[in-house]
């Protein structure tokens, strides 16, 4: 099984001054992908929580078909099978373990709002779902050899960070970094968002694949996530964003 997250950064906070004041959008869209994916991942095996799979060899061969089943295999995506052409919908909603589940929610929580509240929730939910199809299609594409399965929604995510930065640029995002030893630092969205898209395509560049992250989705899915919001709102509807004020004991940079 192929998981389809990354996170050599850790989102703490996404925060933008939007028309004069710092404030949470209502975002249902996004909080409802959220709640899919957490009550998808609670009831099927990879959580571990029911009995009815049971524990050992007999979980692990439970989860291994469960992958397949929902999951996008390459190499049986373009067969023409009806059901593996539904899989690239269906993966979006899979998550293979914990640490998956959360690092991915994490990302929509922390960039999922603000793009929602400026492309509408109709508008937003399917560019998720467009963008996170095609990230995936992208990977089967260039692997298309693979029968390993493919699960997670970090395309779509990714997608939606490619979006953030063409429409928050200045926006500013709280990261912690391993390599500073998990210091809070606040750096604008053009420096952070790049950043982590270049480390998607050198880890992308590795020859040996298998199993491990689909970095080749990320790129798919951030680069479709830009280019729509380049296109679909261009420059002259841009939203300009100002630093949030920072929370007591932590310096603005």
């Amino acid at each position: 099984m192929i998981s389809n997250w990354s996170a050599p950064l850790v989102w703490a906070r996404f925060a933008g001054r939007v028309a004069g004041k710092v404030r949470r959008p209502a975002a249902p869209v996004t909080y409802g992908l959220i709640a899919v994916c957490c009550l998808i991942f609670v009831t099927g095996p990879a959580a571990g929580l029911s009995p009815d799979y049971g524990t050992g060899d007999g979980l692990l061969a439970a989860q291994r078909a469960y992958f397949h089943r929902w999951g996008v295999v390459p190499a049986e995506l373009f067969e023409g099978s009806a059901r593996a052409a539904l899989t690239p919908a269906t993966a979006l909603f899979v998550h293979g373990s914990w640490v998956h589940l959360l690092g991915n929610m994490l990302f929509l929580y922390v960039f999922g709002g603000l793009t929602e509240e400026r492309m509408g929730r109709v508008q937003f939910l399917l560019f998720y779902l467009g963008c996170g199809c095609l990230a995936l299609l992208g990977y089967a594409a260039a692997n298309s050899d693979s029968a390993q399965s493919l699960v997670g929604a970090s395309g779509a995510i990714s997608a939606v960070l490619g979006a953030c930065l063409y429409l928050f640029p200045g926006a500013r995002v709280t990261s912690l970094l391993p390599f500073l030893f998990f210091v809070p630092l606040r750096f604008p969205a053009w420096v952070v968002l790049p950043f982590w898209a270049v480390l998607q395509w050198l880890a992308a560049g590795r020859t040996a694949q298998g199993p491990g992250v689909a970095y080749l989705a990320h790129l798919v899915g951030f680069s479709a996530g830009f280019l729509y919001a380049w296109g679909r709102f261009g420059r002259t509807t841009r939203v300009k964003s100002a630093p949030a004020p920072a929370p007591e004991g932590e310096n603005q940079p």
